[in-house]
């Protein structure tokens, strides 16, 4: 049945989860005259990955969405990244290799339930004076750069058309408006895959039985291991280990599919659970856990991108805009960067000022960003997962670099420090070379280890228990320690990867900005 149009919203966002009711917010929050429609497809949100914050993404929840106390009181507080490492001679908990801190985290984090958190911000986005249309679902777009956009909405058993000024697209990894337009690529470079689901009676870290039998290692850490985003590292694989309020578990494996096998045979849960207790840190706290039913999820090539994120009247914000890798929980941060510069698009528009510039902008800034973020962090860095000293090393330049370049921006400069996405302006390019460059220099002594059978040589009781972050000058000291550590890489073993090709470069074509022609 074709439904009567109501009055034409200023703008509709497609999806009401995280990406999309916090766009709403933000935009509210600087113009409530705006008419906003929200089209949510679910009757309820599911659980999701996309479970642990970071620094930034904290700033951006808690001081830009007003979500601190809500946090609090609904969610865990994280304490920092945790990393363990096994070889053929680790056999128990105490004997893996570990990195991590050796106190409570120094700045902010959560582990959250997501579909938690997205109800919550889509409940303060429509309390804001955003209307809500659930369950409904977005059938046809009709873009029209600089004039109102033709969007036609299936609600109940009507069929409604829509001509909003902008649209917003927040439909996560189904990507509507890249996939129709032709813009969604596959990222060939990175080909991963990820195995995931929610677990009852998982084993803790702070257990008292575990802790009587192995009092040397539970003494060696004086926070709390268990409300880290704990990671187990293996060759070409990872998993990530998340408690959530309540008492489940998020665990999943994510793995590069050049790299790795995953078991075929069986339900998908329990081949994951048989994958992860080769580690002696699942084979420990995992023996009696159990997963959940209808919560088991495998998806296959995990990165994507578009080619374009933005036109007069549209934009694409969160995992409809593309995703890189789970890896250090970049996905909010990613988003946070999204809907500050889709707001501002929004409301420069508004305000008279040309399009043209500034949409070209906003494509060329996330075209370079989502480059450069790949290829200085995950470029190939599966190849090195496994390696204590390797990671090590990677772990203190990353985290450094992260805290004293992106993390700190938002303390220091307020929220206009949102409107510069990661590795987007000219100042961050020699950072962006010098991550890169290390982290193929990591990758290639990797595969060098490999060929001579030492593979994760040093993961056997070695430990490095930091006393953590912060923003105090103090602080790079890590970093120093990580440069003389990498220095001292290369003149023992990395010489023998000197004359070897690290990589091969991502094909330029596969990351350009699109010319006006292509955004319609």
């Amino acid at each position: 049945m074709k439904g009567e149009s109501p009055v034409d919203p200023d703008v509709v966002i497609v999806g009401g989860a995280l990406s999309g009711a916090a766009t709403a917010m933000l935009l509210l929050q600087e113009d409530p005259s705006l008419k906003i429609l929200i089209v949510e497809k679910s009757v309820a949100f599911s659980r999701r990955v996309g479970e642990a914050t970071v620094e930034l993404s904290t700033y951006f929840l808690t001081r830009c969405l007003g979500l601190t106390r809500y946090l609090n009181e609904s969610h865990i507080n994280k304490n920092g990244l945790r990393f363990w490492f096994t070889n053929e001679r680790t056999k128990t908990i105490e004997e893996c290799g570990e990195i991590g801190g050796k106190y409570l985290s120094r700045v902010g984090a959560y582990l959250i339930d997501r579909a938690g958190l997205d109800e919550e911000i889509l409940r303060r986005a429509v309390k804001l004076g955003a209307e809500l249309w659930r369950p409904a679902q977005v059938t046809g777009v009709q873009l029209n750069p600089g004039g109102l956009q033709v969007v036609t909405v299936k609600r109940g058993d009507q069929s409604i058309e829509l001509r909003p000024r902008w649209l917003v697209d927040a439909s996560g990894v189904a990507a509507y408006l890249a996939r129709q337009n032709g813009w969604w690529r596959q990222n060939q470079e990175h080909p991963t895959a990820a195995v995931w689901s929610r677990w009852k009676g998982v084993g803790d870290f702070e257990d008292f039985e575990l802790t009587k039998r192995f009092p040397e290692w539970a003494g060696e850490c004086f926070g709390v291991r268990g409300t880290a985003t704990n990671h187990l590292m293996g060759e070409g694989w990872w998993a990530w280990w998340i408690p959530l309020k309540g008492g489940d578990v998020s665990i999943g494996v994510t793995y590069d599919l050049r790299l790795v096998k995953f078991p075929e045979e069986g339900a998908i849960g329990d081949r994951l659970k048989s994958f992860l207790m080769r580690h002696p840190v699942a084979a420990e706290l995992m023996k009696d856990a159990t997963w959940t039913e209808g919560d088991v999820h495998w998806r296959k090539n995990l990165a994507y991108y578009s080619t374009v994120f933005a036109g007069d009247g549209f934009s694409l914000v969160g995992d409809a805009a593309g995703f890189i890798d789970p890896f250090y929980s970049p996905g909010m941060d990613w988003i946070a960067f999204l809907s500050f510069r889709t707001r501002d698009l929004i409301l420069k528009q508004r305000m008279g000022e040309p399009m043209k510039m500034l949409v070209e902008k906003h494509n060329q800034d996330f075209t370079n960003s989502y480059r450069r973020w790949f290829e200085a962090l995950y470029k190939d860095k599966y190849e090195y997962f496994n390696e204590f000293d390797l990671m090590k090393v990677a772990f203190l330049l990353d985290i450094g670099l992260y805290y004293f370049g992106v993390a700190v921006q938002p303390f220091k400069r307020g929220k206009i420090a949102f409107s510069e996405p990661c590795f987007s302006t000219q100042v961050s390019v020699p950072f962006y070379r010098f991550m890169k460059f290390y982290n193929a220099r990591f990758a290639a002594m990797a595969r060098s280890r490999r060929r001579r059978g030492m593979a994760g040589v040093h993961n056997f009781r070695t430990k490095f228990l930091f006393p953590g972050f912060n923003f105090s000058r103090k602080s790079a000291g890590f970093m120093v320690g990580a440069l003389l550590g990498w220095l001292r890489l290369e003149l023992t073993e990395g010489w023998r990867s000197w004359r070897k090709p690290v990589s091969d470069p991502m094909p330029a074509e596969s990351l350009t900005v699109p010319r006006q022609s292509e955004i319609a």
